[in-house]
């Protein structure tokens, strides 16, 4: 739910033990993550190309793209894609479902592109997962000078009162801390980063919810039994909700942009 992907323990013992089995969660269930993860909207995608928007047809890199989701926003904005994704399951269905676009083993700190290559470095729902340090030097360098960084993320919209309840409802033994606004990262690489919220939704049902949430990091890694009670209270709620407990509905999501341009 919101920010159920975000990995905020710090560096070391159980926390980034935790850290690196949510992050290497995905694979296992790409067919599942590519059918009920949501899209992103084309004001979030368009806001985070701008800066390079006289480029006309930017070429643009889907960095730790997964399945393709953002990749197919950014080639319905006639972007030049090429993406870059660590985990063979996701890229196997990336590759099914995206034949045309070109995929590749890599990571954000080690990005098998050359330098000055595209004119923008994009991340969905990624970025919380990258070593800063050692990413943000590597972007740079695949960037075309004026080039562009952004980061987005589809998250659950809590102002509204039975997601919040769902939110809280949805949290496992292995969901992060809950944070408050998060501060914006900074590199001496890249000017200061600016971001913006884009209202969303996704069209849901019950069950299509639950299933949406069966492919966040904090259920996956957590034990069969403890995973499948979890899931059984979250369906039991939504069914039980007249928003939510009678056919389709629109699960209200932000979409949270940041970006910064290469110095």
């Amino acid at each position: 739910m919101r920010d159920s992907e975000r990995s905020t323990e710090s560096p070391g013992d159980a926390g980034a033990e935790l850290s690196a089995r949510r992050a290497a969660s995905f694979g296992a269930v790409a067919a599942a993550y590519a059918e009920h993860r949501p899209d992103y909207p084309a004001a979030a995608i368009r806001w985070a190309l701008a800066p390079v928007s006289e480029a006309g047809h930017p070429e643009v890199l889907d960095l730790g793209a997964g399945t393709g989701k953002l990749t197919e926003g950014l080639l319905e904005l006639d972007a030049r894609v090429t993406a870059v994704e660590p985990d063979a399951g996701m890229r196997a269905e990336f590759a099914r479902r995206l034949k045309e676009t070109p995929i590749f083993a890599g990571t954000a700190e080690s990005i098998p592109l050359p330098d000055h290559s595209v004119h923008a470095v994009v991340a969905g729902q990624a970025f919380h997962w990258f070593d800063q340090a050692r990413a943000f030097p590597e972007i740079a360098r695949v960037l075309r000078p004026g080039g562009v960084f952004a980061a987005v993320w589809n998250t659950t919209d809590t102002s509204v009162d039975w997601v919040a309840e769902l939110d809280s409802l949805s949290r496992s033994p292995a969901s992060s801390p809950a944070t408050t606004a998060e501060a914006l990262p900074a590199h001496p690489l890249f000017e200061p980063f600016e971001s913006t919220d884009v209202p969303h939704v996704q069209r849901r049902t019950a069950e299509s919810l639950v299933a949406t949430i069966g492919t966040h990091s904090h259920t996956l890694v957590i034990g069969a039994r403890e995973r499948a009670t979890l899931l059984a209270r979250l369906t039991e709620y939504l069914r039980g909700r007249p928003e939510t407990g009678t056919g389709e509905f629109d699960m209200p999501l932000r979409t949270r942009i940041i970006r910064a341009a290469v110095r």
